[in-house]
């Protein structure tokens, strides 16, 4: 019913910059929340920022001043600018969206994840 296409991913340096979308397709009703985790290997899957229908963004604090999330209703995409990267930030980013369609009430669905790396 509802499939994420996320794109942005890639290799950057230390210091540099990456902008993350994600598009929210399908037979899409409402949607509650866009955002976006991540996971490193070896490591338990985090939160790193959220957007509501409201406009309550939250972000995390291993990543507070260097990112920032937006979201574009209309095209039902989330943004996630990410500035002044470390190589700790190098992880799979995966989109997660809370939606509901015609038939399916309110869930959350994943993205497949997209690769950042970050060099020393």
């Amino acid at each position: 019913q509802v499939q994420l296409v996320e794109s942005g991913g890639g290799l950057v340096q230390a210091g540099g910059s990456l902008r993350l979308s994600c598009a929210a397709n399908g037979s899409i009703a409402t949607i509650s929340l866009m955002g976006w985790h991540r996971q490193a290997p070896g490591k338990q899957r985090e939160l790193v920022a959220t957007f509501t229908i409201t406009g309550n963004t939250y972000i995390a604090n291993s990543v507070k001043g260097r990112c920032t999330i937006s979201r574009d209703s209309g095209k039902n995409t989330v943004y996630l600018e990410m500035n002044n990267l470390k190589p700790e930030d190098t992880a799979v980013y995966y989109c997660n969206v809370g939606a509901s369609t015609a038939t399916v009430p309110f869930r959350s669905y994943w993205g497949q994840g997209t690769q950042v790396t970050v060099s020393s």
